[in-house]
């Protein structure tokens, strides 16, 4: 499986934020503003509704951030680019 890099200068992520990944790709990693990374997974729920799986991971502080899955309250694709705005994690 191929997996793309989706860098934010950020260590934490949070709503609002905007995460701009190839098209191509559903899966990748989070390259996060401290060198540290984690796992995410463009997918969508029962009706359709996209939302991104992010794997839990720690900081370079030692800050241990949990597995969340985050509501996506904007989608585009133009240009071979996804442009993924943030909303709410559901917990």
């Amino acid at each position: 499986m191929n997996v793309h890099l989706v860098q934010t200068s950020r260590t934490h992520l949070a709503p609002g934020m905007v995460l701009d990944a190839p098209v191509d790709f559903d899966d990748f990693l989070l390259d996060f503003g401290d060198d540290t990374e984690s796992r995410a997974q463009l997918l969508r729920d029962d009706s359709g509704r996209p939302l991104i799986r992010v794997g839990g991971y720690m900081t370079m502080d030692g800050t241990v951030v949990a597995e969340r899955v985050w509501t996506v309250v904007e989608l585009l694709e133009r240009d071979g680019r996804r442009l993924v705005r943030l909303g709410d994690p559901l917990d």
